[in-house]
């Protein structure tokens, strides 16, 4: 075991987990149904945001593209300069300013943002004095295509993200993912490296891939890293052009479901227990074990 050389197997070597500034706290997954009104999107996920901040939650996460039909056609017409801000874009604004009412964390699911001439599917997650803290950009783009089943093809209007987004807030260190991110280890693992409490992945895995796919990578990824995974989908719309799964779950460090719905609308209002995480990684030392002298994850912005 001495030759194993563990703290080489991830390169720099892992963060250490930092000291969280709460240890338990509410969570809340706001699974919502999705219209082409856009004003009607907007006014409808600030009163699920309400809702789950009168329950308790103190960090609540929307699904992947909330405000607008979830299509190729639709993404540039309803697609906002979040950089601009105010009127450029008036999703975010109502998450900066709900955050600073209600003085709680918003992991905003993600809207197609317009930058110069390029599409983005972008996440924003909001502190709890209303800023804009940090804007994850999906990185792996959804391309598939199942005969007789899906064809989907997002890369003919986004451009991939460039950048694996982690960022300290009042509810801990997390990491920002979106959708088909959660299926690449590799970012999770980086996520888990830089000293991530939690992962979010907004998403809206679709009625093919949903029922194998979607709560096998999120109890892998928490399981693989041993840290807490949530993720928020939009609402089943079986009319819609892109038909979402639904089952917005949140996942402990020993891959154990700790909180689903079915595919309706719902609020989930759910526990994280951050002290769980160093007793999962006493109890089960996977950094302790791994293979430094066989392989190595090399995170390359760090």
């Amino acid at each position: 075991a001495s030759s194993f050389k563990p703290e080489q197997a991830r390169a720099p070597p892992a963060l250490p987990l930092p000291t969280p500034p709460v240890t338990k706290f509410k969570v809340g997954l706001c699974q919502l149904s999705v219209t082409a009104d856009k004003e009607r999107n907007i006014a409808h996920a600030r009163r699920a945001i309400e809702e789950a901040a009168e329950k308790g939650a103190k960090l609540i996460i929307l699904p992947e593209i909330w405000n607008s039909p979830y299509s190729n056609d639709s993404f540039p017409v309803y697609a906002e300069d979040i950089d601009a801000g105010g009127d450029a874009s008036p999703s975010t604004a109502m998450l900066s300013e709900v955050a600073r009412l209600l003085k709680i964390t918003i992991v905003g699911g993600s809207i197609p943002e317009r930058s110069g001439d390029r599409l983005y599917n972008t996440c924003c997650v909001f502190g709890s004095d209303g800023k804009l803290i940090a804007k994850h950009r999906k990185i792996h783009l959804f391309d598939i295509d199942i005969p007789g089943k899906i064809t989907f093809i997002e890369s003919k209007s986004l451009t991939a993200g460039e950048t694996p987004t982690i960022v300290d807030t009042d509810v801990g260190r997390i990491g920002i993912g979106i959708c088909y991110d959660i299926r690449f280890q590799e970012l999770a693992m980086i996520y888990g490296a830089r000293g991530a409490h939690l992962i979010c992945y907004p998403g809206a895995f679709n009625m093919t891939t949903g029922p194998l796919h979607w709560e096998l990578l999120q109890r892998a990824r928490a399981t693989d890293n041993q840290l807490y995974v949530a993720t928020c989908s939009p609402a089943r719309d079986e009319g819609a052009g892109y038909v979402a799964w639904g089952h917005s779950t949140l996942v402990g460090p020993f891959g154990e479901v700790l909180a689903t719905t079915e595919h309706a609308e719902d609020i989930i209002i759910a526990e994280i227990d951050y002290s769980i995480l160093e007793l999962r990684r006493t109890s089960l030392p996977l950094s302790k074990q791994r293979r430094g002298d066989l392989y190595q994850l090399v995170d390359i912005q760090r």
